[in-house]
């Protein structure tokens, strides 16, 4: 059964939407949601469909049943608030680039966490470099009920978490920690839907605030490169050097917070001066 583990923090009139991973939940993005709160942000940490349940729950969807929800929170969430930023991480970076991309009018910023286009971090194994010929395979009906696991270090640089969350994953918890693992056709539709935001990255004008960890176990920094050349407005880059994948819940979080507040709430200021100078 899908458990229900979204989360909201109620704070001023701009508000941040936070976007977990595929396979993962939102509580990957309370710590960041936290932070953002502190800051006087309200935050809405959603959930994407299909997710905080079982393997046969995730795959009875596809990349367009998450976008799906994505779309449906914002518009709940938009009205709630004077200005809305979208952030995500992994998976939920590409998701909060296509809203930034389908609805301009709707997103003033987009946090760009750990963006995952392509599974080329250090710790993926060779065969699974090859991932983005899942589609195809796919597609021929091959491989349904196979998954790739997650493998040390479980994308987190802090060793403590790390054993904290891969017990949590590994017993079965989906809701606190994850699946342990990607299925096959999961992973498929994410690179379908990686390569049509791929396509879409110019049409971002919003502001993207893009953090990666240099050593990120999971995605290579040339994912984060492509979205800083790819999109059409400005870009603020934060390297993280002493944490991996997970930068939401590893050792720079706190950073990682105070670095999105910052730039969420500059742009806050100037549409605020721009709609006085309007009014």
């Amino acid at each position: 059964m899908i458990q229900d583990v979204e989360f909201r923090f109620e704070g001023g009139r701009s508000g941040v939407l936070l976007i977990h991973g595929l396979t993962g939940t939102p509580t990957e993005m309370r710590l960041v949601g936290k932070g953002l709160n502190r800051a006087g942000f309200s935050v809405y940490g959603m959930q994407l469909a299909g997710h905080c349940g079982d393997v046969p729950d995730l795959l009875a969807t596809g990349w367009k049943d998450w976008y799906a929800s994505v779309v449906a929170a914002a518009e709940r969430f938009r009205k709630e608030v004077d200005h809305l930023f979208v952030a995500g991480l992994s998976m939920g970076a590409v998701l909060a680039l296509k809203l930034a991309a389908d609805y301009p009018d709707w997103v003033r910023g987009v946090g760009v966490y750990g963006a995952t286009f392509r599974y080329d971090g250090w710790a993926i194994p060779w065969y699974g470099r090859l991932s983005f010929l899942l589609p195809m395979i796919g597609r021929l009906g091959i491989g349904k009920s196979l998954m790739v696991h997650e493998n040390e270090p479980y994308g987190l640089r802090d060793e403590r978490l790390r054993a904290q969350i891969s017990g949590l994953m590994l017993g079965g918890d989906s809701a606190a920690a994850g699946l342990p693992g990607n299925p096959w056709p999961s992973l498929a539709q994410m690179y379908d839907m990686a390569a049509v935001v791929r396509r879409e990255l110019p049409r971002v004008c919003a502001p993207c605030f893009i953090a990666h960890a240099t050593e990120d176990d999971v995605a290579s920094l040339e994912n984060a490169y492509l979205v800083a050349r790819s999109v059409s407005g400005p870009v603020e880059m934060l390297l993280l050097e002493d944490s991996y994948h997970m930068i939401t819940i590893d050792r720079e979080r706190r950073t990682l917070s105070q670095h999105s507040a910052d730039f969420f709430a500059h742009i806050a200021a100037s549409c605020t001066l721009s709609a006085r100078a309007v009014a």
